[in-house]
């Protein structure tokens, strides 16, 4: 697996940057703001983790758990009468959690296949 390559983490960035910045075109209330920019510089990040250092099953796993808290913030944050700020929430978590699922197996291979000991 090549660095800087794999379209998934490509794919979660773009949605992460959306999370983040959609709270300038949106109507946010309560701390959904605070919320929505977190999460979304946590996939930015996740993803230019993922896209500098493939391979690394446990990044993959962590970038899953922030996608999923984006998909219930609305929920958790109460902000989901919000629905410009819901829907900005929503898509891109889910974007983000379906991309990182296609990308957690071949990142396993990868770090199986560079770090499994061999048996003799």
């Amino acid at each position: 697996m090549k660095k800087w390559t794999r379209w998934q983490d490509y794919t979660v960035i773009a949605a992460g940057a959306y999370a983040a910045l959609s709270v300038l075109w949106t109507t946010q209330t309560g701390s959904s703001t605070a919320i929505m920019v977190t999460l979304g510089l946590l996939l930015v990040i996740g993803g230019a983790v993922n896209l500098a250092m493939p391979g690394m099953p446990a990044a993959e796993w962590a970038q899953a758990i922030v996608a999923v808290a984006l998909l219930l913030a609305p929920w958790l944050g109460g902000f989901t009468s919000a629905t410009g700020a819901a829907w900005s929430a929503w898509i891109p978590g889910a974007v983000a959690l379906v991309v990182t699922a296609l990308a957690i197996k071949p990142s396993t291979e990868e770090y199986r296949h560079h770090h499994v000991a061999s048996t003799p």
